[in-house]
């Protein structure tokens, strides 16, 4: 009869006799000369066949195709090997290069597969091979970002096989996540897809997967049920690479449900043909498992051999770094020894101390913890009551203004219609009148030419008033405009005025623009009714940073430092406009030399057009 190890050494050797007449078939192909066509595609088939029976060859074999499709320009081709190299370096351990050739092949990718079925699906597995990196070194969200993607491009292509590799694959994100029922319903909907296909490889991948929930939720029985099933498909199939995880998955049950004599004789089958596989991973697993039967079993210089192996591996895969666990291991193999000698009473005695310091440093840490989570909690709530705060101010002074400009519009749609129409249709009737009058003198005629003078003036003041309190220009045209509009309404025999602007003939915002033309209104207005002023300059200018205005005159000046003065000539409502739009603004002025008022607006995204 046959000892386990040498059943395992056929079951290894089957496969790759069967396909080795095969694989010197395409290497004939790969070296001998052919079209490019014929020789590209053997590199690409022979990666297919070989990448999970031998890594190393298949990072080699890979790379001269890959000089081979760059001398041809032939970037899709170069996308394929890219994944399985990347496949060769991320079962070697090396994830970092791994991960290189995998968003190598995904840029390439993603240019060809908007139309094309094949690049799409070729697209879909390498984000299922990145996602299963990531999954690796347990950045979990990344991991699932990655499945999710590969996902829907299975979904879009309908692609049943691939729907159920993916729900299998993304389940262990949540088996990590120790969200076992989500798990279990990816595992289950992808057996039930691979049932429905004869898809006996990927049944057993879901039988594995399931069992694997099982295990961690106590239920060996129905895991070790399960495990042995797939790997009876497995053996039928004559896959190595898949054989040497059922066995490592079989190990594991068996370890955790109390079994340790079946447990290392999975182990040793799976390192079996891990070893040959050079799966430096798998290798490390099983080691690891290794070390913990042989701990439970109280051989703890055995299950120190077994971890210093797997350091060794470990240091190959991640560098070489300490190892806390080798130290504790070979203290606690010291520490049996030791206590062979010390009484019973005595070794009691330390561990109460161990767990009363335990206990007291827990206690510490809590109150710690507690402490820093409520100062960070109070800070949190302070800042969302000062955010909440500044947003309601702000809220407060927009409604102001807003009302205080539909008040305008209001009175002035009043003036214009209303007063402005009386006054015209009074002006109309009094020259009607004027028409049908026969005057008894000149003098009567010259007082109702007057009278009707007098009502043609209030009209165009009427007019002007309406006008300033809602300039039309402002809606039918550019800042530069209505404020052009605004000035030449102005009377130039008692203020020169001199406007300038620059970068004004895009438009901006509405709120923006109308804020600043009440401003500039209100500043002129103070020069007219205080200043006494025989100039006025005003420069409106607009660059990367924002608005830039500046309204200066030559008139008699005022304190600023005068809070009245500045209350009781408009600055504050001034001050206030600005503000709202996030601007500033500065009065420089002293009596008997005239007042300069600077003020700039920030221009963001949403305040240009």
């Amino acid at each position: 009869m046959r000892s386990p190890l040498i059943a395992a050494f056929v079951l290894f050797l089957a496969p790759i006799v069967h396909a080795q007449t095969g694989t010197d078939s395409l290497l004939l192909k790969m070296k001998s000369g052919r079209s490019y066509a014929e020789r590209i595609k053997a590199y690409i088939n022979f990666l297919e066949k070989n990448t999970l029976s031998n890594f190393e060859t298949a990072i080699e074999y890979g790379n001269e195709g890959l000089n081979l499709a760059r001398a041809h320009g032939d970037s899709i081709s170069i996308a394929a090997l890219k994944r399985y190299i990347g496949m060769g370096y991320y079962f070697s351990g090396k994830y970092t290069l791994a991960a290189a050739n995998y968003y190598d092949a995904i840029n390439i990718l993603e240019k060809f597969s908007q139309d094309n079925k094949i690049e799409k699906k070729n697209l879909a597995l390498v984000f299922n091979e990145l996602a299963k990196l990531y999954r690796k070194t347990r950045d979990l969200d990344r991991s699932l970002e990655n499945y999710n993607k590969a996902m829907l491009l299975f979904q879009d292509l309908d692609d049943s096989t691939g729907i159920a590799l993916i729900l299998n694959e993304s389940g262990v994100v949540f088996e990590y996540k120790k969200e076992y029922a989500e798990a279990i319903r990816r595992y289950e909907a992808s057996l039930e897809i691979a049932e429905a296909l004869h898809d006996s490889l990927g049944v057993s991948y879901s039988l594995s997967f399931i069992a694997g929930v099982e295990t961690a939720e106590k239920k060996y029985d129905a895991a070790e049920k399960k495990l042995l099933q797939s790997l009876s498909i497995r053996q039928r199939l004559r896959d190595s690479f898949a054989m040497a995880l059922a066995w490592a998955d079989l190990g594991a049950t068996y370890n955790a449900s109390g079994k340790p004599e079946k447990a290392m004789e999975a182990l040793t089958h799976s390192n079996f043909i891990a070893k040959r596989l050079n799966y430096p991973e798998l290798q490390s697993g099983n080691l690891n498992e290794m070390s913990l039967v042989a701990e439970k079993n109280g051989n703890y210089q055995q299950a120190l051999k077994y971890f210093r192996e797997r350091t060794n591996l470990q240091d190959s895969l991640f560098g070489i770094q300490k190892t806390k666990q080798i130290e504790e291991l070979n203290a606690k193999y010291e520490t049996v020894k030791k206590e062979q000698i010390i009484s019973e009473q005595q070794s009691r005695i330390r561990q109460q101390n161990l767990l009363f310091v335990g206990v007291a440093i827990s206690i510490v840490l809590i109150s710690l913890l507690a402490y820093s989570q409520y100062k960070r909690n109070r800070l949190r709530q302070e800042t969302l009551l000062k955010t909440e705060l500044m947003k309601q101010q702000e809220q407060s002074a927009k409604a102001v203004l807003e009302a205080e400009e539909e008040e305008r519009q209001r009175i002035a749609k009043d003036l214009h219609d209303g007063v402005g129409q009386m006054m015209s249709a009074a002006k109309m009737n009094l020259s009607a009148l004027e028409s049908e009058i026969k005057f008894s003198d000149k003098e009567q005629k010259d007082s109702l030419s007057k009278i009707i003078q007098l009502v043609d003036e209030s009209c165009k003041e009427v007019r002007q008033v309406s006008h300033s309190m809602m300039p039309n220009v402002l809606m039918k045209k550019n800042l530069a405009a209505a404020l052009t509009d605004f000035i030449d309404k102005l009377d130039k025999k008692k203020l020169k005025i001199h406007f300038y602007s620059e970068g004004l003939e895009l438009r901006l915002d509405s709120n923006v623009e109308t804020v600043l033309y009440r401003v500039i209104q209100e500043s002129v207005n103070n020069v007219l009714k205080h200043s006494g002023a025989t100039e006025l300059d005003i420069s409106v200018t607009r660059d990367n940073e924002g608005i830039h205005a500046t309204i200066e005159d030559n008139g008699r000046g005022f304190d600023t430092a005068e809070k009245e003065m500045r209350e009781g000539i408009g600055l504050k409502n001034i001050t206030t406009r600005v503000e709202y739009l996030k601007g500033t603004v500065d009065f420089d002025s002293a009596p008997g030399r005239g007042t300069v008022v600077g003020i700039f607006i920030p221009l963001t995204k949403d305040s240009q057009s």
